[in-house]
């Protein structure tokens, strides 16, 4: 089904037009000329059951006897196809927000997922005749697609390898549009945008998986000042043996980077020691 023009007319030439037709049957009633009369009585009678009233960003789908007619989306008062059964269809920009869905990701991690789907109808025969109620199932197709691209991808990875629901908010967000288009072109609907408004652990696996943040946040942590240690020992002992402070064999030199090393990485304040003898006794 592919939408089409209406006929139609001018509505207030119509309107206009059956005045006359009752203005015509008034005279007839009174010079007593009943068939003139009648007759602009049933043909005011004819137009007047095709009037209709069209508001900005809607269309109205017009029906005769079963059959589609076309659709009308001038707006104002019109004229169409006499005794036909009109539905109206808005074209306005609105807003789903979807239940938060329980759902596992790629790596089978139980998660809560909701979107916010921006969408508008482009074509309305597909919307009234291609699909049974169209607001029902954007909503059930927008889940639908939800739970497949939730599927596709892992919460979160701790070591930024891969696309993840968290980290690529916008690439999921592209994915999802893409995925609810194809399923929505059917009702003749236009997605617009797509956008994750929820996205957590589910409450059974929550604390496990924040132990688990905290813990690679303070391994990321802990392999990060390691490096800075070992840069700030060997820089100290380049610089002490170039301006040649003092002499230092491996011995000395293992030990000075020993405790340069315990000083920097410990968590707490070293406490210094005065060595009154030899470092070999």
């Amino acid at each position: 089904m592919r939408e089409k023009n209406a006929w139609s007319m001018n509505g207030f030439i119509g309107v206009l037009f059956i005045a006359i037709l009752i203005a015509l049957t008034v005279f007839g009633v009174v010079q007593q000329k009943f068939v003139l009369a009648a007759l602009c009585l049933i043909i005011a009678i004819i137009l007047g059951s095709g009037i209709t009233l069209v508001q900005p960003n809607q269309s109205v789908v017009v029906i005769f006897l079963g059959k589609y007619m076309g659709t009308i989306r001038r707006e104002g008062i019109v004229i169409t196809v006499p005794f036909s059964v009109k539905e109206t269809i808005s074209l306005r920009v609105r807003n789903f927000n979807s239940n938060r869905l329980k759902v596992n990701d790629v790596e089978g991690n139980p998660i809560e997922i909701a979107a916010v789907i921006v969408f508008k109808v482009i074509d309305s025969a597909k919307a009234v005749f291609d699909v049974d109620r169209y607001e029902q199932y954007v909503e059930i197709q927008s889940e639908t697609a939800i739970r497949a691209v939730a599927t596709k991808y892992p919460y979160d990875t701790f070591e930024n390898a891969a696309l993840t629901l968290r980290g690529n908010a916008e690439e999921v967000s592209n994915q999802l549009t893409v995925e609810l288009q194809d399923r929505l072109k059917a009702a003749g609907v236009e997605v617009i945008e797509a956008r994750l408004t929820h996205l957590a652990y589910s409450t059974e696996i929550a604390q496990a998986m924040l132990q688990r943040q905290q813990a690679s946040a303070i391994i990321a942590a802990r392999k990060q000042i390691v490096e800075g240690a070992v840069g700030m020992a060997q820089g100290a002992i380049e610089q002490i043996e170039k301006d040649g402070i003092v002499e230092l064999d491996d011995e000395r030199r293992v030990a000075m980077i020993n405790n340069l090393l315990v000083s920097i990485v410990s968590d707490n304040g070293t406490q210094p020691v005065v060595n009154t003898g030899s470092l070999y006794q």
